[in-house]
Formats: C-alpha cells, structure tokens, sequence
C-alpha cells in the first residue's frame, strides 16, 4: 500500500507576511500537508522579509534560491533589477538578521525531489531565467532529468506540456483546477503567494498528492490593505505598493 503523502508548492512570498500566514492557514484547513516546497523568493519587494524567513523556517520545507533571495543577501548585484525593485532590495538588506543572511546565502539553486526538479527561474538559468513562453520552456526540457519540474518567479500559474512528438504547449492553471499527473513532461508554475501577476490578486499555490498523483491550484483572499499600509510606512515604492490591489 502507498502512502499518501501531501506536499504544499509555494513561489515568491516576496515578505509579504499577510498572504504567507493566509495560504499556510488555508493549507491547514485542507487537512495540511507533509512538507512545504517553496520555489524562492521569500524576500522582496514587501515589508516583513525576516518575519516570513521565520514563519517558513518553522514548517517541515525545502527551499531553493531566487533572484531577490541572493541578492539581499549580497550574493548576486541588483544591476539586472528595475528600480523599484533594487530600492526594495536593498532596504530588505537593511532588515535582515545575521540568521536570515546565513539561511538565504545557502539556499541551493535547484533541488531534486521525487519525480521533480524545482527551481526559481528555469533549469537552465534557476536565477534570473523567465519560463512565459513555449519557445523557451522547449528548450527547457533538456535541462532536467525528472518528469516534472516546478518553477516560480514569473507570478503566473502555468502549465508547460512537451509530448512525444517534441511539440511545447502552455496553459493557464485555473483556481480549484485538478492536474493529473501522467507519463508526459511537465514544467508547472504555481503562481505568487506575495506578488501574482495573473490579474488575480489572491495569493496562489498547489497541493500535490502523491498518491492520486493529481495538482490542484488554490487561490486565497488576505488583507492586502494590512501589507500596503506596511509597505507605505516603511517607505517602500508606491508603484510596488498600489500592484497589490491588482494582482499585476
């Protein structure tokens, strides 16, 4: 008899406590899960980065390496960051504990797990690369050895399929949508929890059940205004403030 083991897919909490805290309730009112994979960037653009380090590192997880992870920590350079985007990078910095800097330098940047690879951006470049189109997840294919791979860092939940043909198509993740996972390669994005970018702001993440083999995407209402009035106060970038309320 197989076990039936459960684990929660998280991407880009980007240190918003609210929607973090929102999705780990939401996970345990589904009955919760074994272990929390969270694709990076845990810090970021938001006002409680070492506070949502904290909150992860008390759940039973693995976590790989983002771009804003490595960068707060002063492992890679903001030059590639827009603006709004490196000024609330380097206030992160600003913010962290010897702790938090030891435990985001150390991320790795890819993990393998069971059948699936997980990494931030791709792959082929798990830091900086954006997986938005077919062209790009095709070539993608190449650069892991499991069926499945899970990435983040767009904010957008999507599904990459390659099939036997060498033919790439994409799809959007519905909320409450069910993945069965088959014998086809796979490339899956859960979407934000901190920052979606779908036009959806609730935070987003998947539960995979290893034993029905199936992906479900959910989305979960939090206090957007609770984490904007934070983000004001602490003087971060309006414009990252105000795409919140938007989910863009």
């Amino acid at each position: 008899m197989i076990d039936k083991v459960r684990y929660a897919i998280i991407a880009d909490i980007h240190a918003n406590l609210a929607a973090f805290t929102a999705v780990l309730d939401d996970i345990e009112h589904r009955g919760g899960v074994e272990e929390v994979w969270c694709l990076g960037d845990v810090v970021g653009y938001g006002p409680e980065p070492s506070e949502c380090i904290q909150l992860l590192r008390q759940t039973n997880h693995i976590c790989i390496a983002g771009n804003h992870d490595w960068a707060a920590t002063g492992k890679i350079d903001m030059s590639d960051f827009n603006a709004d985007a490196a000024a609330a990078c380097q206030w992160t910095g600003q913010q962290l504990t010897a702790e938090d800097v030891d435990y985001l330098s150390n991320l790795p940047l890819t993990i393998e797990k069971d059948d699936f690879t997980l990494a931030h951006g791709s792959p082929r470049e798990p830091i900086w690369e954006y997986l938005v189109s077919t062209e790009a997840a095709k070539e993608n294919f190449d650069y892991f050895k499991s069926r499945f791979c899970l990435v983040g860092h767009s904010h957008q939940p999507l599904v990459f399929a390659y099939n036997e043909s060498g033919m790439c198509s994409v799809s959007l993740f519905p909320s409450d949508d069910e993945l069965l996972l088959g014998e086809g390669r796979l490339i899956i994005n859960p979407g934000g929890v901190g920052q979606p970018r779908d036009g959806d702001p609730r935070a987003s993440y998947v539960v995979y059940d290893s034993e029905s083999r199936k992906v479900t995407l959910y989305r979960v209402p939090y206090d957007i205004g609770t984490t904007q009035a934070k983000m004001m106060a602490y003087g971060l970038p309006t414009r990252l403030v105000a795409r919140l309320t938007y989910g863009m």
